[in-house]
């Protein structure tokens, strides 16, 4: 994989979260460690917006050094960042308490998902439904369908 293709599957996985309760401004820069997949690039949380970018950034708040295998079980919430810190998959550098964040904006990302999910999962219920309905009328006796009428 390249890194091209790794930043844009990564930014794929953070994009979509919704952090506009996020008031603080928020600026994380990784480092990926890779022959191929190597590079950097940041997550910026400004005035609610979510920013992904492959550029470094010089005014950061903490950032996250490790291979391209750890940061997408990250983002996929396979791996919690505090789990992977304390095992050495991942090193930070920077203001700690604002590098925990990163778990808060990955846990956004995972319930916007799961909220679109549930509105596709109640639009495809009443598409079903509308279907089991019409087939049901379909197959009902005339005589039935009659009466209906006459009611």
């Amino acid at each position: 994989m390249t890194y091209a293709e790794f930043f844009y599957e990564i930014k794929s996985k953070f994009m979509g979260a919704d952090v506009s309760d996020i008031h603080e401004h928020l600026a994380f820069q990784f480092n990926i460690e890779d022959k191929e997949a190597g590079g950097a690039f940041y997550v910026e949380v400004k005035e609610g917006e979510l920013y992904v970018e492959p550029y470094e950034y010089y005014d950061r708040d903490a950032m996250f050094i490790c291979a391209p295998d750890v940061l997408l079980e990250i983002a996929d919430g396979r791996l919690d960042p505090v789990m992977a810190f304390t095992e050495q998959k991942l090193r930070v550098e920077g203001n700690i308490e604002k590098a925990l964040r990163l778990k808060e904006i990955i846990d956004m990302k995972r319930a916007s998902v799961q909220g679109e999910k549930s509105i596709v999962q109640k639009a495809a219920d009443k598409v079903v439904n509308t279907i089991v309905q019409t087939a049901a009328k379909k197959s009902e006796p005339k005589s039935q369908k009659q009466s209906k009428k006459s009611k």
